[in-house]
């Protein structure tokens, strides 16, 4: 839940400042391992910062990849049963080329 936090911070230096903040935490219950790991990865984990604002939450998040193997498991469920694997496939192929030719599919 710390580190969560450290991801709705309004910029980069209020995030680094939480960053520390949850370090020293880590460090007074004795997880030091831990603690460093943040110290060694927190500024890759916050290159987002880099971007224009409207563009953070989809470059922070993994919400559209959520979103596309939710819908392939709607389109098979709704099949019900597959002879074989290769039609469960074919099935899920077809979503995901529509998806790469629609304009969903075309963001950047």
């Amino acid at each position: 839940m710390m580190i969560k936090g450290l991801h709705a911070s309004g910029d980069r230096q209020a995030a680094l400042e939480k960053a520390d903040g949850v370090i020293q935490k880590l460090q007074e219950v004795k997880l030091h391992q831990a603690a460093e790991k943040i110290k060694d990865s927190i500024l890759g984990t916050l290159t987002y910062y880099d971007f224009p604002g409207t563009d953070w939450r989809r470059i922070r998040t993994n919400t559209p990849l959520e979103r596309i193997l939710r819908e392939a498991s709607r389109r098979t469920r709704v099949v019900g049963a597959f002879p074989d694997g290769r039609s469960a496939l074919m099935v899920v192929a077809a979503r995901l080329r529509h998806i790469a030719g629609n304009r969903w599919g075309a963001r950047a």
